[in-house]
Protein backbone atom coordinates (compact mmCIF):
# COMPACT_ATOMS: atom_id res chain seq x y z
CA UNK A 1 0.00 0.00 0.00
CA UNK A 2 1.37 3.72 -0.77
CA UNK A 3 1.12 4.66 2.89
CA UNK A 4 3.31 1.42 4.42
CA UNK A 5 5.56 3.17 7.37
CA UNK A 6 7.85 -0.16 7.51
CA UNK A 7 7.42 -2.21 4.45
CA UNK A 8 7.99 0.05 2.36
CA UNK A 9 11.10 -1.41 0.80
CA UNK A 10 10.31 -4.93 1.34
CA UNK A 11 9.81 -5.98 -2.27
CA UNK A 12 13.34 -4.59 -3.55
CA UNK A 13 16.41 -7.21 -3.35
CA UNK A 14 17.96 -7.30 -0.92
CA UNK A 15 16.31 -4.63 0.85
CA UNK A 16 17.86 -5.40 4.14
CA UNK A 17 20.82 -3.92 3.19
CA UNK A 18 22.14 -0.81 4.09
CA UNK A 19 22.75 0.71 0.84
CA UNK A 20 19.20 0.35 -0.14
CA UNK A 21 18.02 2.17 3.33
CA UNK A 22 20.35 4.94 2.27
CA UNK A 23 18.91 5.44 -0.92
CA UNK A 24 15.56 5.61 0.86
CA UNK A 25 16.75 8.36 3.00
CA UNK A 26 17.37 6.15 5.82
CA UNK A 27 19.39 7.45 8.75
CA UNK A 28 18.98 11.09 7.03
CA UNK A 29 16.31 12.04 9.79
CA UNK A 30 19.08 10.75 12.29
CA UNK A 31 21.57 12.72 11.33
CA UNK A 32 19.20 16.22 10.96
CA UNK A 33 18.20 15.03 14.50
CA UNK A 34 21.45 15.02 16.09
CA UNK A 35 23.74 17.81 14.21
CA UNK A 36 21.01 20.41 14.34
CA UNK A 37 20.45 19.65 18.29
CA UNK A 38 16.55 19.53 17.64
CA UNK A 39 15.47 19.72 21.71
CA UNK A 40 14.36 16.25 23.28
CA UNK A 41 10.84 18.39 23.70
CA UNK A 42 10.41 18.54 20.50
CA UNK A 43 10.81 14.79 19.77
CA UNK A 44 8.47 13.95 22.34
CA UNK A 45 5.76 16.77 21.11
CA UNK A 46 5.69 14.88 17.40
CA UNK A 47 5.65 11.14 19.38
CA UNK A 48 2.56 12.22 21.22
CA UNK A 49 0.64 14.05 18.53
CA UNK A 50 1.21 11.18 15.97
CA UNK A 51 -0.69 8.99 18.55
CA UNK A 52 1.51 6.02 18.38
CA UNK A 53 1.16 3.62 21.25
CA UNK A 54 2.91 0.57 21.91
CA UNK A 55 2.74 -1.76 19.21
CA UNK A 56 3.80 -4.81 21.32
CA UNK A 57 0.37 -5.30 22.98
CA UNK A 58 -0.33 -3.17 25.52
CA UNK A 59 -1.14 -0.32 23.69
CA UNK A 60 0.53 2.94 25.91
CA UNK A 61 0.97 5.87 24.50
CA UNK A 62 4.87 6.04 23.27
CA UNK A 63 5.62 9.47 23.68
CA UNK A 64 3.93 9.48 27.40
CA UNK A 65 6.32 6.69 28.54
CA UNK A 66 9.15 7.98 26.95
CA UNK A 67 8.65 11.50 28.89
CA UNK A 68 9.45 8.99 32.09
CA UNK A 69 12.72 8.81 31.60
CA UNK A 70 14.77 11.07 33.58
CA UNK A 71 16.83 12.62 31.42
CA UNK A 72 18.90 14.48 33.45
CA UNK A 73 19.74 11.97 35.28
CA UNK A 74 23.68 11.91 35.87
CA UNK A 75 24.91 8.33 35.22
CA UNK A 76 24.14 4.87 32.55
CA UNK A 77 20.27 4.75 31.16
CA UNK A 78 19.59 2.70 28.83
CA UNK A 79 16.79 1.73 25.99
CA UNK A 80 15.61 -2.10 24.96
CA UNK A 81 13.86 -3.24 21.94
CA UNK A 82 11.55 -5.70 23.11
CA UNK A 83 11.20 -8.47 19.62
CA UNK A 84 10.54 -11.57 22.13
CA UNK A 85 7.61 -12.51 20.26
CA UNK A 86 6.61 -15.92 21.51
CA UNK A 87 2.71 -15.37 21.22
CA UNK A 88 0.86 -17.95 19.32
CA UNK A 89 0.17 -15.76 15.97
CA UNK A 90 2.55 -13.20 16.05
CA UNK A 91 4.96 -13.03 14.27
CA UNK A 92 5.60 -9.91 12.61
CA UNK A 93 8.71 -8.32 14.44
CA UNK A 94 10.81 -11.02 12.86
CA UNK A 95 9.74 -9.82 9.51
CA UNK A 96 10.70 -6.35 10.15
CA UNK A 97 14.42 -6.79 11.59
CA UNK A 98 14.60 -9.86 8.51
CA UNK A 99 13.57 -7.25 6.30
CA UNK A 100 14.30 -3.60 7.41
CA UNK A 101 16.72 -3.74 10.09
CA UNK A 102 18.14 -0.69 9.90
CA UNK A 103 14.84 1.19 10.62
CA UNK A 104 14.66 -0.22 13.44
CA UNK A 105 18.02 0.88 14.78
CA UNK A 106 17.59 4.54 13.23
CA UNK A 107 14.19 4.51 15.42
CA UNK A 108 16.51 3.44 18.60
CA UNK A 109 19.22 5.94 18.07
CA UNK A 110 16.67 8.64 17.77
CA UNK A 111 14.97 7.77 20.77
CA UNK A 112 18.30 7.48 22.71
CA UNK A 113 19.13 10.53 21.40
CA UNK A 114 16.07 12.22 22.34
CA UNK A 115 16.22 10.46 26.28
CA UNK A 116 19.96 10.93 26.71
CA UNK A 117 20.92 7.06 26.57
CA UNK A 118 24.27 5.78 25.29
CA UNK A 119 23.29 2.11 25.10
CA UNK A 120 20.68 -0.34 24.14
CA UNK A 121 19.92 -3.68 23.37
CA UNK A 122 17.81 -5.60 21.64
CA UNK A 123 16.39 -8.79 22.89
CA UNK A 124 15.61 -11.08 20.15
CA UNK A 125 13.18 -14.41 21.00
CA UNK A 126 15.91 -17.18 20.83
CA UNK A 127 13.71 -19.70 17.89
CA UNK A 128 14.00 -16.87 15.36
CA UNK A 129 17.88 -17.25 14.84
CA UNK A 130 17.96 -16.41 11.03
CA UNK A 131 16.31 -13.47 12.02
CA UNK A 132 18.57 -12.55 14.84
CA UNK A 133 21.84 -13.23 12.70
CA UNK A 134 20.24 -10.81 10.06
CA UNK A 135 20.01 -7.88 12.87
CA UNK A 136 23.86 -9.00 13.83
CA UNK A 137 24.50 -7.96 10.27
CA UNK A 138 23.18 -4.60 9.89
CA UNK A 139 24.71 -3.57 13.09
CA UNK A 140 27.68 -4.06 11.83
CA UNK A 141 26.93 -2.32 8.70
CA UNK A 142 25.75 0.36 11.00
CA UNK A 143 28.84 0.22 13.11
CA UNK A 144 30.91 0.24 10.14
CA UNK A 145 29.43 3.37 8.54
CA UNK A 146 29.17 5.47 11.60
CA UNK A 147 25.17 5.62 12.42
CA UNK A 148 26.48 3.51 16.26
CA UNK A 149 29.19 4.22 18.30
CA UNK A 150 31.08 6.99 19.83
CA UNK A 151 30.45 11.36 18.67
CA UNK A 152 28.26 10.20 16.09
CA UNK A 153 28.62 13.01 12.96
CA UNK A 154 31.24 14.98 14.57
CA UNK A 155 28.71 15.78 17.82
CA UNK A 156 29.33 14.45 21.42
CA UNK A 157 26.03 12.49 20.64
CA UNK A 158 27.37 8.47 21.58
CA UNK A 159 25.04 5.79 21.08
CA UNK A 160 25.89 1.61 20.92
CA UNK A 161 23.58 -0.54 20.66
CA UNK A 162 23.85 -4.85 20.79
CA UNK A 163 21.61 -7.40 20.08
CA UNK A 164 20.99 -10.09 23.00
CA UNK A 165 19.65 -13.44 22.16
CA UNK A 166 16.23 -15.18 24.29
CA UNK A 167 16.32 -18.61 24.91
CA UNK A 168 11.91 -19.00 23.63
CA UNK A 169 10.30 -18.13 27.16
CA UNK A 170 7.31 -16.67 26.49
CA UNK A 171 7.23 -14.98 29.57
CA UNK A 172 10.45 -12.66 28.68
CA UNK A 173 8.27 -10.91 26.38
CA UNK A 174 7.07 -9.02 29.62
CA UNK A 175 9.13 -6.29 29.98
CA UNK A 176 11.13 -6.97 33.81
CA UNK A 177 11.32 -10.80 33.16
CA UNK A 178 13.35 -9.33 29.82
CA UNK A 179 15.37 -6.90 31.80
CA UNK A 180 16.30 -9.92 34.39
CA UNK A 181 17.52 -12.15 31.18
CA UNK A 182 19.70 -9.77 29.37
CA UNK A 183 21.40 -9.42 33.42
CA UNK A 184 22.28 -13.42 33.22
CA UNK A 185 19.48 -14.05 35.68
CA UNK A 186 16.44 -16.65 35.54
CA UNK A 187 13.86 -15.01 32.92
CA UNK A 188 11.13 -13.86 35.87
CA UNK A 189 9.01 -10.91 36.40
CA UNK A 190 10.22 -8.24 38.97
CA UNK A 191 7.44 -6.81 41.21
CA UNK A 192 6.06 -3.04 40.42
CA UNK A 193 6.90 -0.73 41.89
CA UNK A 194 9.57 0.48 41.23
CA UNK A 195 9.45 0.68 37.34
CA UNK A 196 11.96 0.24 34.59
CA UNK A 197 11.97 4.21 33.97
CA UNK A 198 13.36 4.65 37.68
CA UNK A 199 14.70 0.96 38.28
CA UNK A 200 15.52 -0.85 34.67
CA UNK A 201 18.33 -2.63 33.60
CA UNK A 202 21.20 -3.23 35.92
CA UNK A 203 19.24 -1.27 38.30
CA UNK A 204 19.82 2.19 36.14
CA UNK A 205 16.85 4.34 34.18
CA UNK A 206 15.10 2.28 31.01
CA UNK A 207 12.69 2.86 28.68
CA UNK A 208 11.47 -0.27 26.72
CA UNK A 209 9.69 -0.19 23.38
CA UNK A 210 8.34 -2.86 20.94
CA UNK A 211 10.30 -3.34 17.36
CA UNK A 212 7.49 -1.92 15.79
CA UNK A 213 7.07 0.99 18.18
CA UNK A 214 10.80 1.78 17.39
CA UNK A 215 10.17 1.27 13.89
CA UNK A 216 7.84 3.45 13.38
CA UNK A 217 9.73 6.51 14.70
CA UNK A 218 11.79 7.50 11.96
CA UNK A 219 8.71 8.33 9.82
CA UNK A 220 7.20 10.04 12.67
CA UNK A 221 9.86 12.56 12.88
CA UNK A 222 10.58 12.81 9.23
CA UNK A 223 7.10 13.83 8.15
CA UNK A 224 5.95 15.26 11.41
CA UNK A 225 3.61 13.88 14.38
CA UNK A 226 0.21 14.94 12.63
CA UNK A 227 1.29 13.07 9.22
CA UNK A 228 1.61 10.05 11.02
CA UNK A 229 -1.78 10.60 13.02
CA UNK A 230 -4.12 11.09 9.69
CA UNK A 231 -2.46 7.94 8.57
CA UNK A 232 -4.96 6.16 10.78
CA UNK A 233 -7.72 7.49 12.98
CA UNK A 234 -7.76 9.79 16.03
CA UNK A 235 -6.22 7.92 19.48
CA UNK A 236 -4.67 5.19 17.00
CA UNK A 237 -2.14 7.22 14.91
CA UNK A 238 -0.31 5.46 11.91
CA UNK A 239 -0.33 2.28 10.38
CA UNK A 240 0.33 -1.09 11.72
CA UNK A 241 1.16 -4.97 10.98
CA UNK A 242 -1.52 -7.38 11.34
CA UNK A 243 -0.22 -10.90 11.62
CA UNK A 244 -2.87 -12.86 9.82
CA UNK A 245 -2.78 -16.85 10.26
CA UNK A 246 -5.02 -19.74 10.58
CA UNK A 247 -7.97 -20.81 8.04
CA UNK A 248 -6.90 -18.20 5.63
CA UNK A 249 -5.72 -18.89 1.61
CA UNK A 250 -2.95 -16.26 1.80
CA UNK A 251 -1.36 -16.11 5.51
CA UNK A 252 0.74 -13.35 6.26
CA UNK A 253 2.03 -10.00 7.64
CA UNK A 254 0.12 -6.35 6.29
CA UNK A 255 0.71 -3.46 7.14
CA UNK A 256 -2.40 -1.49 7.02
CA UNK A 257 -4.01 1.79 8.50
CA UNK A 258 -5.67 1.57 11.73
CA UNK A 259 -9.17 1.72 11.86
CA UNK A 260 -9.29 -0.49 8.64
CA UNK A 261 -12.31 -2.57 8.47
CA UNK A 262 -11.74 -5.80 9.20
CA UNK A 263 -13.67 -7.44 5.97
CA UNK A 264 -11.14 -5.81 4.34
CA UNK A 265 -7.64 -7.37 5.86
CA UNK A 266 -9.69 -10.84 5.51
CA UNK A 267 -10.01 -9.98 1.88
CA UNK A 268 -6.32 -8.72 2.00
CA UNK A 269 -5.39 -12.57 3.57
CA UNK A 270 -7.16 -14.15 0.55
CA UNK A 271 -10.30 -14.86 2.50
CA UNK A 272 -11.48 -17.59 4.42
CA UNK A 273 -9.71 -20.89 3.05
CA UNK A 274 -11.25 -23.51 0.58
CA UNK A 275 -14.75 -21.30 0.88
CA UNK A 276 -16.16 -22.11 3.96
CA UNK A 277 -18.07 -19.99 6.72
CA UNK A 278 -15.90 -17.64 9.10
CA UNK A 279 -16.98 -18.58 12.41
CA UNK A 280 -14.30 -16.87 14.86
CA UNK A 281 -11.33 -14.77 15.01
CA UNK A 282 -8.72 -13.98 17.83
CA UNK A 283 -8.06 -10.30 17.24
CA UNK A 284 -4.74 -9.35 19.04
CA UNK A 285 -2.44 -12.79 19.89
CA UNK A 286 -3.79 -16.19 21.53
CA UNK A 287 -4.14 -13.83 25.00
CA UNK A 288 -7.03 -11.94 23.92
CA UNK A 289 -10.98 -13.10 23.87
CA UNK A 290 -11.90 -14.49 20.89
CA UNK A 291 -14.99 -12.70 19.13
CA UNK A 292 -17.32 -14.38 16.34
CA UNK A 293 -17.65 -13.64 12.99
CA UNK A 294 -20.57 -11.91 12.69
CA UNK A 295 -19.06 -9.34 15.79
CA UNK A 296 -15.55 -9.10 14.25
CA UNK A 297 -17.02 -8.17 10.99
CA UNK A 298 -18.48 -5.19 12.22
CA UNK A 299 -15.20 -3.97 13.54
CA UNK A 300 -12.55 -1.97 11.92
CA UNK A 301 -8.95 -3.05 13.57
CA UNK A 302 -7.74 -0.34 16.01
CA UNK A 303 -7.92 -0.46 19.68
CA UNK A 304 -10.78 1.03 20.01
CA UNK A 305 -13.40 -0.46 17.94
CA UNK A 306 -12.32 -3.88 18.71
CA UNK A 307 -12.48 -3.13 22.60
CA UNK A 308 -15.59 -1.47 22.24
CA UNK A 309 -16.67 -4.99 20.82
CA UNK A 310 -14.93 -7.28 23.82
CA UNK A 311 -11.89 -7.81 22.86
CA UNK A 312 -8.19 -6.44 22.20
CA UNK A 313 -6.00 -5.44 19.59
CA UNK A 314 -3.09 -6.55 21.50
CA UNK A 315 -0.26 -7.09 19.04
CA UNK A 316 -1.98 -7.40 16.05
CA UNK A 317 -2.25 -11.34 15.52
CA UNK A 318 -5.16 -12.41 13.87
CA UNK A 319 -6.33 -15.63 14.21
CA UNK A 320 -8.81 -17.07 11.95
CA UNK A 321 -10.75 -20.01 12.97
CA UNK A 322 -13.65 -21.43 10.31
CA UNK A 323 -16.68 -23.57 10.43
CA UNK A 324 -14.71 -26.89 11.05
CA UNK A 325 -13.10 -25.38 14.22
CA UNK A 326 -14.16 -27.23 17.35
CA UNK A 327 -13.59 -24.58 20.10
CA UNK A 328 -13.10 -27.05 23.21
CA UNK A 329 -9.97 -28.27 21.34
CA UNK A 330 -8.92 -24.79 19.97
CA UNK A 331 -8.94 -23.73 23.67
CA UNK A 332 -7.39 -27.10 25.03
CA UNK A 333 -4.45 -26.01 22.74
CA UNK A 334 -4.14 -22.20 23.81
CA UNK A 335 -4.57 -23.66 27.87
CA UNK A 336 -1.65 -25.97 27.45
CA UNK A 337 0.26 -23.28 25.79
CA UNK A 338 -0.25 -20.90 29.10
CA UNK A 339 0.12 -24.13 31.29
CA UNK A 340 3.57 -25.13 29.97
CA UNK A 341 4.89 -20.97 29.75
CA UNK A 342 4.21 -19.83 33.21
CA UNK A 343 7.45 -19.50 34.86
CA UNK A 344 5.86 -20.77 37.98
CA UNK A 345 6.63 -17.70 40.16
CA UNK A 346 3.33 -16.57 41.32
CA UNK A 347 0.66 -19.26 42.81
CA UNK A 348 -2.44 -18.38 41.11
CA UNK A 349 -1.00 -18.67 37.47
CA UNK A 350 1.36 -21.29 38.75
CA UNK A 351 -1.91 -23.71 39.87
CA UNK A 352 -4.02 -21.95 38.05
CA UNK A 353 -2.93 -22.33 34.53
CA UNK A 354 -2.71 -25.90 35.11
CA UNK A 355 -6.22 -26.37 36.33
CA UNK A 356 -8.03 -24.39 33.71
CA UNK A 357 -5.92 -27.24 31.17
CA UNK A 358 -6.53 -30.06 32.94
CA UNK A 359 -10.33 -29.25 33.36
CA UNK A 360 -11.13 -28.33 29.85
CA UNK A 361 -8.65 -31.43 28.69
CA UNK A 362 -11.20 -33.29 30.59
CA UNK A 363 -14.25 -31.84 28.53
CA UNK A 364 -12.28 -32.34 25.08
CA UNK A 365 -11.87 -36.24 26.14
CA UNK A 366 -15.31 -36.82 27.01
CA UNK A 367 -14.84 -36.71 30.60
CA UNK A 368 -16.24 -33.43 31.67
CA UNK A 369 -18.79 -32.32 34.07
CA UNK A 370 -21.67 -29.90 33.91
CA UNK A 371 -19.81 -28.14 36.78
CA UNK A 372 -16.89 -28.16 34.71
CA UNK A 373 -18.42 -24.85 33.60
CA UNK A 374 -18.39 -22.71 36.64
CA UNK A 375 -15.05 -24.33 37.87
CA UNK A 376 -13.33 -22.49 34.79
CA UNK A 377 -15.52 -19.37 35.41
CA UNK A 378 -13.94 -19.66 39.06
CA UNK A 379 -10.24 -19.91 38.34
CA UNK A 380 -9.96 -17.64 35.58
CA UNK A 381 -11.68 -14.94 38.04
CA UNK A 382 -9.07 -16.29 40.70
CA UNK A 383 -6.21 -16.00 38.54
CA UNK A 384 -7.41 -12.40 36.83
CA UNK A 385 -4.96 -9.23 38.60
CA UNK A 386 -3.38 -11.37 41.11
CA UNK A 387 -0.23 -11.91 39.33
CA UNK A 388 2.99 -9.86 39.29
CA UNK A 389 2.95 -9.99 35.43
CA UNK A 390 0.10 -10.20 32.62
CA UNK A 391 0.66 -13.82 31.70
CA UNK A 392 -1.90 -15.05 34.05
CA UNK A 393 -4.78 -12.60 32.58
CA UNK A 394 -3.41 -14.10 29.39
CA UNK A 395 -4.54 -17.66 30.49
CA UNK A 396 -7.62 -16.49 31.76
CA UNK A 397 -8.85 -14.28 29.13
CA UNK A 398 -9.07 -17.02 26.24
CA UNK A 399 -11.05 -18.95 28.48
CA UNK A 400 -13.87 -15.91 29.60
CA UNK A 401 -14.10 -15.41 26.03
CA UNK A 402 -14.77 -18.87 24.64
CA UNK A 403 -17.48 -19.59 27.33
CA UNK A 404 -18.61 -16.11 26.88
CA UNK A 405 -19.59 -16.89 23.04
CA UNK A 406 -19.24 -20.94 22.41
CA UNK A 407 -20.14 -22.34 26.18
CA UNK A 408 -22.71 -24.98 23.84
CA UNK A 409 -20.33 -26.40 22.21
CA UNK A 410 -18.41 -27.10 26.15
CA UNK A 411 -22.16 -28.10 26.75
CA UNK A 412 -22.58 -30.25 24.41
CA UNK A 413 -19.19 -31.83 24.35
CA UNK A 414 -20.01 -32.73 28.27
CA UNK A 415 -23.53 -33.94 27.60
CA UNK A 416 -22.50 -35.60 24.77
CA UNK A 417 -18.68 -36.51 25.10
CA UNK A 418 -17.89 -35.27 21.57
CA UNK A 419 -17.43 -32.21 19.11
CA UNK A 420 -20.52 -30.35 18.02
CA UNK A 421 -18.48 -30.08 14.81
Amino acid sequence: MANEVIFHSIHQPECWKLSNYLAGGGYETLKKVVTEKIPAEEIISQVKTSALRGRGGAGFPTGLKWSFMPRHFEGDKYIVCNTDEGEPGTFKDRDIIRFNPHQVIEGMAIAAYTMGVKVGYNYIHGEIWEAYERFEEALEEARAAGFLGDNLFGTDFCFNLHAHQGYGAYVCGEETALLESIEGKKGQPRFKPPFPASFGLYGKPTTINNTETFASIPYIIRHGGQKFLELGKPNNGGTKIFSVSGHVNKPGNFEIAMGTPFAELLEMAGGVRSGHKLKAVIPGGASVPVLPGEIIMDCTMDYDSLAKAGSYLGAGSVIVMDETVCMVKALERLSYFYFEESCGQCTPCREGTGWLYRVIHRIEHGQGRPEDLDLLASVTNNISGRTICALGDAAALPVQGMLKHYRNEFEYHIEHKKCMV
